[in-house]
């Protein structure tokens, strides 16, 4: 990791040779984009990337998944926070018992609309 990439993330640490194990949930999860932005990922794919972190490292993580998306990355998010979704989704796929159930494009979605799709309520 470099002092750029370190910095474009937000990172808080002593100094870059700190071990990420001694690091904040929230600033363990800023190195692994601080990585992907070394590697210029196309694709990222995240799995409760907020979970556990505290509001401003929520914040700092949903700025960087904007921020890659804007620049062209595709990203996959997966998480049980409907409003993480609401926020950041250009569309939703509603997944229930292994099955699509909705995709859809995120213009004015309501979190009641999504959870009737989730529990099967729409067709």
């Amino acid at each position: 990791i470099t002092q750029h990439s370190t910095a474009s993330v937000k990172l808080k640490a002593r100094d870059i040779e700190q071990k990420v194990s001694e690091l904040s949930g929230g600033n363990q999860q800023k190195v692994i984009f601080a990585r992907w932005l070394i590697q210029k990922a196309k694709v990222l794919l995240m799995d409760e990337p907020t979970t556990g972190v505290d509001v401003g490292a929520r914040f700092e993580i949903h700025r960087l998944i904007r921020e890659q998306a804007d620049q062209g990355a595709g990203v996959i998010l997966v998480t049980s926070e409907l409003h993480e979704l609401l926020s950041l989704a250009d569309s939703i796929l509603v997944l229930r018992e292994g099955r699509r159930m909705a995709e859809l494009p995120n213009r004015g979605l309501d979190q009641e609309t999504v959870l009737r799709y989730c529990y099967g309520e729409e067709k």
